[in-house]
């Protein structure tokens, strides 16, 4: 799949989880703007050939600065952009080979999965903590 078919991928399924979400009409472009920029950056920095973990944490990084953005231009809470477009990024496949590992009882790979999917959903969330400590200090 090339990549400009993952990111338009990535958008329409932002916009749509928006709708599902009740995200206001006049954001939904912008959600599914900061979803499809995220999934970019993340395939970007897979491409040149960063570890699956810190790509999450620099997607992530810009998903939240792109959510605060939209947010300040928009005057709308940072959640509004933020919450839908992170979805594209959350580690389903991860959790998805955790379990099916651990149903064929193959320890090994699911004790690997699971660290994945811990680490991925920690640097996400250090990520955006990262982002909005830094828009707090720069705010006052």
């Amino acid at each position: 799949m090339t990549m400009l078919t993952q990111v338009l991928g990535a958008f329409v399924a932002t916009i749509a989880f928006s709708i599902v979400i009740g995200v206001p009409k006049k954001f939904i472009v912008n959600t599914g703007a900061v979803g499809g920029f995220g999934w970019f950056i993340y395939l970007l920095f897979q491409n040149i050939g960063y570890g699956v973990v810190l790509c999450y944490f620099i997607s992530s990084i810009m998903v939240a600065l792109l959510s605060h953005s939209f947010a300040r231009i928009r005057k709308a809470p940072v959640t509004v952009f933020l919450i839908p477009g992170i979805i594209p990024l959350v580690p389903g496949i991860s959790v998805y080979r955790t379990v099916y590992n651990i149903i064929i009882n193959e320890t090994g790979r699911s004790s690997y999965y699971l660290a994945q999917t811990l680490q991925i959903a920690g640097v996400i969330a250090i990520a955006i903590f990262i982002m909005d400590s830094i828009f707090r200090v720069f705010q006052k």
